[in-house]
């Protein structure tokens, strides 16, 4: 009897991953209730979200708060070598791109903050929370950091649009070298509740200082990206 329980949560993630890879559930498209599918697969609801459970740890399937579970779109194609914005990068793979500005405002600057765009203690940095969604799904919560010394004013422009082209027009600033880093993380209360799932939800985390022409460091993103939502390949030049 014991083995009852995980052959029916293999029997429930084969028939569910059959039906989406050939279709027959679209991407974007919402499941049935969980009452409906436990019907449907005869089984507990307990198995049935162990079952959904490794099927969105695949990124197959995704979850948001009080709405239920969807079919996982195609994963953003993300390669940080290459020179672009989130509404370009999204945009030249045939989706839509949308940005929502959470907060934008001046405060000071935190202790990682400081060490990472290397500023002296009790500085102050221009912060902008922003929400970016895919075809309309919620996929990235980023904090910008900027070094207010080089973005005078920049606070009363429209910030749902590119900062990198903002930075170009406006300041005649164009990034120069830049760092990542990439990390697997849980999300904090801030990013789940921007992004709409449960805290401690699986997510990517890209730290990025970014450098301008003349070398100096002149902002840093945290970005926090839904597990499924990105496919990071680099193809590196000889």
């Amino acid at each position: 009897m014991r083995d009852v329980a995980p052959r029916a949560v293999t029997t429930i993630c084969r028939a569910l991953q059959e039906q989406i890879e050939h279709g027959l559930l679209a991407s974007g498209s919402q499941l049935p209730a969980e009452r409906k599918l436990s019907e449907v697969f005869d089984t507990t609801r307990i198995t049935l979200r162990e079952a959904l459970g490794q099927l969105e740890a695949q990124g197959l399937i995704y979850r948001e708060e009080r709405r239920g579970w969807f079919v996982s779109p195609p994963r953003l194609a993300y390669n940080p070598l290459v020179r672009s914005h989130f509404h370009a990068m999204v945009a030249g793979q045939g989706r839509v791109p949308a940005t929502e500005v959470l907060s934008a405002r001046l405060l000071p600057a935190p202790v990682e903050i400081c060490e990472l765009l290397e500023l002296p203690a009790l500085s102050s940095v221009i912060q902008i929370r922003r929400a970016r969604r895919i075809d309309g799904r919620l996929v990235l919560y980023v904090e910008h950091y900027l070094n207010p010394s080089y973005f005078p004013g920049v606070l009363d422009f429209d910030l749902t649009l590119s900062l990198t082209e903002l930075y170009a027009s406006e300041y005649g600033i164009h990034y120069g070298r830049v760092r990542f880093d990439m990390v697997p993380t849980a999300l904090h209360s801030e990013a789940a509740a921007a992004l709409k799932v449960a805290v401690g939800s699986p997510a990517l985390r890209i730290v990025r200082i970014n450098r301008d022409q003349h070398g100096r460091i002149i902002d840093c993103d945290l970005e926090f990206w839904r597990h499924d939502a990105l496919h990071v390949s680099v193809e590196v030049p000889e």
